[in-house]
């Protein structure tokens, strides 16, 4: 099986260096390149072709936000993920907003950390119930609804308006399953279908525009 590439951004050797040990002792998981600050990790990203970035907030030169966001925009297939002190903060929004697909603790178990390095390879999102779910509600909360985005809608179905909405209260396939009466299998497809009609990336980023649409208010979305 051909192991993740992972590419670490941060502008601290010591974690970088703690995290590359981490992930190295994994069979599946393969460091490919340690950048110190942004504008390495936007160089890197295209000629060490990761799976995976996992991408400090506060970095010098240029920051995690616009380097997620160069990476996004320039085609790549990694997934990116920010690494953050504290659950709620501002700038980790950002990042969701500019493509990230998710966040992780610094203060995570190395177990964790390899889990979910694994899980966004597999092009799914880190959209814990909880911490994600607390950042989008405080900072979705100053996001007033826009008519351009909200006009997007109109290209999904009924069906697949409340599985997005159950998308944005962090539900997994099997919870929405249930509380739709459907098969994981067509909550998949609806999943598919969903970003490939809105042109999103992922769960976090369903999530994001959930928010930004209106269609979901912060406190609203049920877990």
């Amino acid at each position: 099986m051909t192991g993740v590439r992972v590419l670490l951004a941060d502008d601290q050797e010591l974690v970088r260096a703690g995290f590359a040990m981490i992930l190295e002792a994994r069979e599946d998981i393969e460091v490919v390149g340690e950048a110190a600050d942004g504008q390495e990790a936007v160089e890197l990203a295209a000629t060490t072709d990761p799976d995976v970035v996992l991408m400090d907030v506060r970095m010098p030169r240029l920051d995690g936000i616009e380097a997620t966001r160069r990476i996004v925009d320039s085609g790549s297939r990694a997934r990116v993920v920010m690494l953050t002190t504290f659950d709620l903060d501002e700038p980790v929004f950002a990042a969701l907003r500019a493509g990230a697909s998710g966040f992780l603790l610094k203060d995570i178990r190395p177990a964790e950390l390899a889990d979910a390095v694994r899980v966004v390879a597999r092009g799914e999102a880190l959209l814990a119930p909880t911490v994600t779910r607390r950042l989008l509600d405080r900072f979705a909360a100053g996001l007033p609804s826009e008519p351009s985005q909200s006009a997007r809608l109109d290209v999904l179905t009924a069906r697949e308006v409340e599985v997005l909405t159950l998308v944005a209260g962090a539900l997994t396939n099997a919870e929405i399953g249930e509380r739709l009466f459907l098969t994981q299998a067509t909550v998949k497809t609806h999943v598919s279908a969903i970003l490939t009609k809105l042109g999103l990336r992922d769960r976090v980023q369903a999530a994001v525009f959930a928010y930004e649409t209106g269609l979901v208010r912060p406190g609203s979305a049920s877990v």
